[in-house]
């Protein structure tokens, strides 16, 4: 269930993210960028297992790349309140629905016997003062320092759990469990699906993200309590 809860999330690289990335003003070019960073943060992560595996233990190795994946989420966090964020609670996330559903609403006719007086007075227009100012881009680069940065726990606690299962579970039963862990993988990743069905709006994402950094959350809490249980104080000492 621990590793399951990380699937509840809109912090990934997938369409999702992509598409409220490009309604923040990103490109492709950028985009594609950062996909090869987070690409490289994984393998740093994998590289890290493998350190912090041989200086602390397998069980710790899980706990400490939960608290680097939790901290590097702060900045999800904290993006959806930093200028620049679409974070709007106000917007009916049903919107889009309604008028896709229902069709626009009728507007009312307009008075020709009203719209034909005469305009008394200066009939010109004021010129624009400047240009309208560039949307702040300070919450997507948030965003995705935190989704990049969180990489490299995300790939080392995956690595652990899978290590665990191996060490642990007998052979004989070894595929029933790697079956359910899979079937509760793709729940909760069908669940994240679910929910941006119910909240499409860019105003909403925020909601998303931290709703997301909560499941990560309780899942890392799951795995603390198995490993407190398992090493007790000991799950604290200096590696």
């Amino acid at each position: 269930m621990s590793l399951a809860f990380l699937y509840m999330t809109v912090l990934g690289f997938d369409c999702i993210t992509t598409g409220y990335a490009y309604t923040q003003g990103l490109n492709g070019s950028i985009l594609s960028l950062l996909m090869g960073a987070s690409a490289v943060m994984g393998i740093c992560g994998t590289v890290a297992f493998t350190w912090i595996r041989k200086k602390c233990g397998l069980i710790r190795t899980g706990f400490v790349s939960g608290v680097a994946q939790l901290s590097c989420l702060m900045l999800c966090v904290a993006s959806v309140f930093v200028p620049g964020s679409p974070f709007d609670l106000g917007v009916s996330p049903f919107r889009d629905l309604y008028s896709h559903l229902l069709g626009e609403p009728d507007l009312p006719e307009v008075d020709h016997a009203l719209s034909a007086i005469p305009q008394v007075g200066n009939l010109t227009t004021a010129a624009p003062s400047g240009e309208p100012p560039l949307p702040s881009l300070l919450s997507v680069s948030l965003l995705f320092a935190g989704v990049i940065a969180a990489r490299v726990g995300l790939w080392s606690f995956d690595l652990t759990v899978t290590q665990l299962i191996q060490e642990n579970v007998i052979e004989s039963e070894r595929g029933v469990i790697n079956g359910v862990q899979n079937s509760m993988n793709y729940l909760l990743d069908l669940l994240h699906f679910i929910m941006v069905i119910l909240a499409p709006n860019p105003e909403a994402f925020g909601l998303l993200v931290i709703i997301s950094v909560s499941f990560v959350a309780m899942g890392h809490m799951m795995y603390f309590r198995f490993a407190f249980k398992s090493l007790g104080k000991r799950l604290f000492l200096c590696c």
